[in-house]
Formats: C-alpha cells, structure tokens, sequence
C-alpha cells in the first residue's frame, strides 16, 4: 500500500472508531434499563437501588426497573448479569462486598468471575455494621454476649443476610477472635433476617446501620458495637467492636455498580458521570447518608482496584474463619 494511502486509511479508522464511540454513548440507553439487586427487597442493598432508581430515570430519561434476584449469597444475580444480559449498558448490576469479593472463596464452584465477567462502574458505598441483640436476651453489652454465648445450655444464634455477607463474615470472626461457637442462621437477605431479628425468632445479628437505626432508636433492638475503626456518627454513645475489648476487630461492607464486561467504554463513562453528578447534590447526599453510608463515588477504575484488593484481604479472612460452603 502506498504510505499516503496507507496514512489515510489509518486517519480514516481513527475518526470512524471515535464516531462509533461517540454514537455508542449519545445513543445510551435506547430502551428499559434493568437494575438487578442480588438480595430480597427490604435490605441495605435494595434500599440504595430504590434510592438511585427515580435519579437516573430524571437523568438518564429512561425508564429504570429494579429486579430481586436473590439466592446463593449473591451469586444468582450476579451470574445473571455477568453471564447472560447483553453488553450494552441497559443491565445494571448493584454489586456487593459478598458475590464480588468474598464468595470466590467461599463457594467451591462459582458461576462467575467477578473480575473477568463484570466491568466496574462506580462504588457507592462504604459502611460498618452494628452488632445487636433482641431486648428479651437481656444482654446490655458485648462483654455480656460473649458470657451469654459461653454458657452450656446457650441457645443464641446469629442471622445474617447470607453466606459470604459481610454480616456473615463479622460473626464468624467474632466466634474466631473470642472463641465462641454461636450458630450461623443464613437468612435470603437482609430484610427477612432483621424481621426475625425484630420478632425475636432469632437474637442477635451484624447488621447495616442504616437498617436498625430506626429500630434501635425505637428501642426493638439493643446496640453493643459497631464494626468500624471509629464510632459512627448515628450511635455515638456506641463503642466500636475494638473498644468493647476485641482487639484489631474491624468489619465494613460496601456496594458498587457494574455492568457486563465487554459493555463499551463510552456508556460505562457516560455511566460513572451520572451516578458521580447524583452523589455530588447535597439533597441526594442526605437522604444516602440516612442509609448509613458515606457518599463515595470515583471512577470506575478505583472500584476496580477495590475490587482486587478486598478479594485478597476477605479471602485471607475467609481462610482464617475456617468457612466454606458447598
């Protein structure tokens, strides 16, 4: 091929891949945008869905349908997401801590990769959890609990919103760090584990403040600890798990968005900067707050590399714990 011909040729790609690109992002989203939620309604996860959802549709002028694909710690509808929807953006999935870190580890056989099969969007939480009991225990803190759980007759279990939940791995590593053997009572979610938490069906649990704060407040259930480093600004009266005497004990959960690898570049952009746009109005701000998470927003590349690091660190944590499944 002649150099000026073979010049133009290449100048001519260019410009047809930047229009391809450029069309691929005005055109998105052309239709229905599915948001997946991997967990029944009522818990932490479909709370910030339901939040975001009447958001994007204002922004993004499209109608936004939240879909419940619950089971197997997560894994169902991420699968679902990574494996089957198309990759053009019009499937969104709200991916959490469990399925995109933890259960690799957990489950023997997973029907996904995380890393290979999704493509990161943008994280959007970061939050502690709060370890509570049932007012009929009559347990006031953790140093109670943990002599509640050590007597022989002890009938105190712990539910959580699934295997391979954060909520999950704060109580396997409180039996491991205080060497306890409360029960594990894996819930579908975290909606219907705090409904049995509130009923008394169950007594204690690790969950999302967000969730229990109004019930705490209302005096249905009884704060011992918080997960985090620091005490939450919702429960300053509440001691972090390290104050309460469990050394180093530090738990946090955390969400994103994602979508199907492969989607293109430009929507996963277009993507990012809305959601980021949504996060930074301080009216939205608050009522995400109210949730019990700080806002966190960024770029699709930093959840990426959160990603990758928590799979190592909850993996490890997972290994030290002694869980498996299946």
């Amino acid at each position: 091929m002649h150099r000026k011909t073979f010049i133009h040729a290449a100048l001519l790609l260019t410009a047809l891949t930047g229009a391809t690109a450029a069309h691929a992002q005005d055109a998105w989203p052309s239709k229905v945008i599915r948001f997946v939620v991997p967990y029944p309604p009522g818990g932490p996860t479909d709370l910030m869905a339901r939040a975001l959802q009447p958001e994007l549709q204002a922004r993004l002028g499209a109608t936004v349908v939240i879909e419940n694909k619950a089971g197997a710690g997560g894994n169902v509808g991420s699968a679902e997401v990574a494996r089957q929807a198309p990759a053009d953006g019009h499937t969104l999935l709200l991916a959490a801590s469990g399925p995109m870190a933890v259960n690799p580890s957990l489950y023997k056989s997973m029907p996904f990769d995380p890393q290979k099969d999704l493509a990161p969007v943008i994280q959007i939480s970061a939050f502690p959890l709060v370890l509570e009991v049932h007012p009929s225990t009559g347990i006031k803190d953790v140093k109670g609990l943990i002599a509640a759980v050590k007597k022989p007759d002890s009938r105190l279990a712990f539910a959580s919103a699934g295997n391979g939940t954060p909520q999950h791995l704060a109580g396997e590593i409180f039996n491991t760090q205080v060497g306890t053997k409360m029960p594990h009572i894996p819930y579908k979610g975290a909606g219907p584990a705090l409904n049995d938490l509130l009923g008394g069906q169950v007594q204690v649990m690790f969950d999302v403040l967000g969730s229990s704060l109004p019930h705490i407040q209302a005096g249905k259930l009884v704060p011992l600890a918080v997960t985090s480093a620091r005490r939450s600004p919702q429960l300053p009266q509440v001691p972090t798990m390290h104050e309460a005497g469990i050394d180093g004990y530090e738990v946090t959960g955390w969400h994103g968005i994602a979508v199907r690898a492969g989607t293109p570049a430009p929507i996963v952009a277009k993507l990012n900067g809305t959601l980021n746009a949504i996060f930074n109005e301080p009216e939205f701000r608050k009522k995400w707050e109210a949730i019990g998470t700080p806002v966190v927003g960024g770029t699709p590349q930093q959840f990426g590399d959160l990603i990758r690091k928590e799979a190592v660190r909850l993996g490890q944590v997972v290994k030290a714990a002694g869980v498996t499944l299946d």
